[in-house]
């Protein structure tokens, strides 16, 4: 049977993007800095190990962190390899900072991780003077050379990424001159927000439509204390399950909504969600607000592709919306989502098929044909391929399904949402699922 309805309020862990970078700026500051509702995921502990790795003082203190940072321009050569596990932002950035300094150091990372491409990444840092030696296919595990000091350029992005637009700025730090990085479509501006919080000019100019951002360094960070908000890709789930459960009426406290990362939310008032903001408001430069979600028949749309950067991680839950909507959704543009954790395009056909779904599939997209608010019939075992968001995904739709959903393993949640099983268990009422069976 399907669960019950989502209803009371729940609060979802801090922004990834979000932690990821306060880390990293804090380490990369002169002085103290205090951090306030880090996600304390695997993917975020392993940028904090890593900014140990690199000379910076990183500890918990009671709920909060603590970071003493060593500065721009004086990281220590790390004694071994620096693992990123699971972790393609902890990878890509961590590149970016270790380019433009004196030292060497080896980046591993799991089966997963070890699978998905660095190129990207590599080829403006190499034009700074960075050095790399990549595995075969330009992927992890790699050696990087950092050049001290790099040198200044100004690099048109070939796709949007904000995490290869970091990377370039993060190098730019100690980079003696004026580094540009020219985004023909926007994308998340965490990093620009959170380099101005620390007391670095980020310079922003829209040129012919395209995004002009330019720093000019060697740039000192100055400490600040960060309170991170709540994950918005945390939220998505529990929005999606809110709207597609009958009688549910949720509020999420405290959800990060910046422009680059709300796509989502856009969508699913397009599709006829209801979705209430409440309490709008700034937290730490930070759009934030609380979402009341109340349950609603949604309508297929076909999505355009100039909003995908900014839902990019969404798209698995969106999926699962689409799939309980009347008519067709349409999605195009979705190329990155191949070379995700798995292939969350093919991934996801795959699942939402076995669940009762009707899905095509394309080359950069999905065509979901949703069961006009029906339940679907549920069933597995799904594979979710090491992939957390599909597992939370499938968790979100076993919440309307006849039968539960089995899934070969949950416990890959843990890189980005500990507590996942335990909060959508209050929520609605349900035991949470095992390690590996049925989700409902």
């Amino acid at each position: 049977m399907p669960a019950g309805p989502l209803t009371g309020r729940i609060r979802v862990p801090g922004d990834k993007s979000i932690s990821h970078r306060a880390l990293m700026l804090a380490g990369l500051a002169v002085g103290r800095s205090r951090i306030s509702g880090l996600l304390e995921g695997e993917d975020v502990l392993t940028t904090a190990t890593a900014m140990r790795a690199l000379g910076a003082t990183v500890e918990r203190d009671g709920a909060d962190w603590i970071v003493d940072g060593i500065g721009v321009g004086t990281l220590l050569q790390p004694d071994a390899a620096l693992d990123m596990g699971n972790s393609g932002t902890s990878a890509r950035l961590l590149m970016g900072i270790i380019a433009s300094h004196g030292i060497t150091a080896a980046l591993t990372g799991d089966a997963s991780l070890s699978r998905r491409p660095m190129a990207r990444v590599i080829e403006p840092l190499g034009l700074m003077g960075a050095h790399f030696t990549p595995s075969p296919g330009g992927t992890l595990p790699l050696m990087i050379e950092g050049l001290q000091p790099a040198v200044p350029l100004t690099y048109r992005l070939p796709v949007p990424s904000a995490q290869v637009k970091s990377a370039i700025l993060l190098a730019a730090l100690n980079t003696p001159g004026t580094t540009t990085v020219i985004e023909p479509v926007a994308t998340r501006d965490h990093t620009e927000r959170m380099l101005r919080a620390f007391g670095v000019a980020v310079d922003a100019e829209t040129v012919d439509v395209e995004m002009h951002l330019s720093l000019t360094g060697p740039a000192d960070l100055s400490p600040c204390d960060i309170t991170v908000p709540g994950d918005p890709s945390a939220a998505a789930f529990f929005a999606v399950a809110a709207t597609i459960v009958p009688g549910s009426d949720l509020v999420i406290e405290n959800v990060g909504l910046n422009p680059g990362r709300s796509g989502l939310y856009r969508v699913l008032d397009e599709m006829g969600a209801a979705i209430d903001l409440q309490d709008r408001r700034e937290i730490g430069g930070e759009p934030v607000a609380d979402l009341q979600v109340r349950h609603a028949p949604l309508r297929g749309v076909t999505i355009d592709p100039a909003i995908v950067p900014s839902m990019i991680d969404e798209f698995p839950a969106l999926f699962v919306a689409a799939a309980f909507a009347t008519g067709t959704t349409i999605t195009s543009g979705l190329d990155e989502l191949r070379v995700k954790e798995s292939d969350r395009l093919g991934t996801m056909a795959q699942a939402l098929r076995a669940i009762g779904a009707r899905v095509g599939e394309h080359a950069d997209g999905l065509a979901i044909e949703g069961s006009g608010g029906r339940p679907l019939a549920g069933g597995g075992p799904i594979e979710v391929r090491h992939d957390h968001r599909i597992a939370m995904s499938m968790a979100v739709a076993a919440c309307a399904s006849e039968a539960g959903i089995e899934v070969d393993d949950i416990s890959c949640i843990a890189t980005s949402f500990p507590g996942f099983a335990a909060l959508l268990d209050r929520a609605t009422g349900e035991p949470p699922p095992s390690p590996s069976g049925t989700t409902s």
